[in-house]
């Protein structure tokens, strides 16, 4: 049997998918993949195998369960980034926890935080304006904004937002030893874990110390399960949102759909829908699942401790699934994309991050109509890694 070709597959451009995601999801059979760690996986490309295998409960994210060892779980990174979260649990656990993160994530709870987003989004352009152009939109809008949200969420001080962004890119980085993987998350826990203790006698109404105070049918979390969901909702909460921003903004000015958005700024929530779809939400590929049990996936038989990757941004430009999929129609209506995933482990913090887009999109394209690249589009630098794909800078000018 030959050798699987590695993956992430290789791609001319930091936004568009490879080729050889194309080729795989036309094959209509998932195909065998090495990543940079850990045993060989099955790698999903269409939408209707993706939406199966994100939804049955043949599939688990605890390996586990699954008999597989650590040392063998498929992995672009030295150890999970997600490991002990929950992310990485199955019910009931993770049943039980999900019930008490998403009393905070709810979409009307979520709405509540809408105008102090917007707040702290004017508070970022007024400032970029004063200065004057050209302004790197990364570094002082796109980093900022989802930072100070999901900070002021949880109830991290200002003075310490700064380390928990070195923390997060050191979670999902592939160019560091295991060693140092575990000392970033050991550091953040014991931080976390000292704000939570805080709590317990000088109670807060922020997310920490909900969690602490928080009960739900007689049950209560433990110190290491506050500290974990607190470390996940942290990194999710900023680090996607915040290469999301530039993604679309970079997407908007090259193909001249920034201009219809300030024409129609009632088109935002629809265009947001349609860039998730078209840009994924990390580089290639999402976290592993594990069959549990025999099952058939796209004709191939999967056995009792394979493990499956969904390739969301090969299934979202699915054309089986899609009108004319390969398209960015920031108009389109029917797009039951998958961006946030599907089923039981669904992103709990999509609405927010829904929000979060929403409100960046519409704060520049009113207040900076005249937005435009201060550079040519081929001459933006680009930060590439297995999972985080942005502009080193998106220097912007108006």
């Amino acid at each position: 049997m030959p050798e699987p070709p590695a993956f992430p597959f290789p791609s001319d451009h930091a936004l568009r998918p490879s080729p050889l995601l194309e080729k795989a999801r036309a094959g209509r059979t998932p195909v065998r993949v090495q990543l940079g760690y850990g045993a060989p996986a099955w790698l999903v490309t269409s939408y209707e195998d993706a939406r199966h295998v994100l939804s049955s409960p043949a599939f688990g994210r605890d390996h586990e369960r699954a008999g597989v060892p650590a040392g063998e779980v498929a992995g672009m990174t030295p150890i999970d980034p997600s490991s002990g979260t929950l992310l990485t649990t199955d019910p009931p656990d993770h049943t039980r926890l999900r019930r008490f993160v998403y009393r905070t994530f709810t979409p009307r709870r979520v709405e509540d935080l809408r105008p102090g987003t917007q707040r702290i989004a004017d508070r970022l352009l007024d400032a970029m304006i004063r200065e004057g152009p050209p302004a790197d939109l990364m570094d002082v809008f796109g980093l900022a904004l989802p930072v100070e949200v999901i900070c002021d969420l949880l109830g991290v001080p200002a003075t310490d937002r700064s380390r928990f962004v070195a923390w997060t890119d050191a979670l999902v980085s592939t160019g560091l030893t295991i060693e140092e993987v575990h000392a970033a998350i050991g550091e953040m826990n014991a931080y976390l874990g000292d704000l939570a203790a805080q709590r317990i006698h000088h109670p807060t109404d922020d997310l920490i110390g909900a969690l602490v105070r928080e009960q739900v049918e007689g049950d209560r979390l433990t110190e290491d399960e506050v500290n974990n969901l607190l470390r996940a909702l942290l990194g999710a909460g900023h680090e996607t949102t915040a290469s999301q921003i530039p993604n679309f903004v970079y997407l908007l000015l090259t193909g001249g759909d920034y201009a219809r958005l300030v024409a129609d700024p009632d088109l935002v929530p629809t265009a947001v829908e349609e860039l998730l779809r078209y840009v994924p939400l990390i580089a290639q590929g999402s976290m592993v699942r594990f069959v549990l049990e025999d099952v058939e996936v796209g004709g191939v038989q999967l056995h009792g401790g394979d493990q499956v990757l969904i390739e969301l941004a090969a299934a979202n430009r699915d054309a089986r699934a899609f009108r004319d999929a390969e398209d960015m129609d920031i108009t389109r209506r029917d797009n039951p994309h998958i961006a946030f995933g599907h089923g039981l482990h669904r992103c709990v913090g999509a609405a927010l991050a829904r929000m979060e887009l929403q409100v960046a999109l519409a704060s520049l394209v009113t207040r900076l109509p005249g937005l435009r690249l201060a550079q040519p589009p081929d001459e933006v630098p680009w930060h590439i890694d297995r999972f985080v794909r942005r502009p080193q800078k998106l220097m912007v000018t108006w």
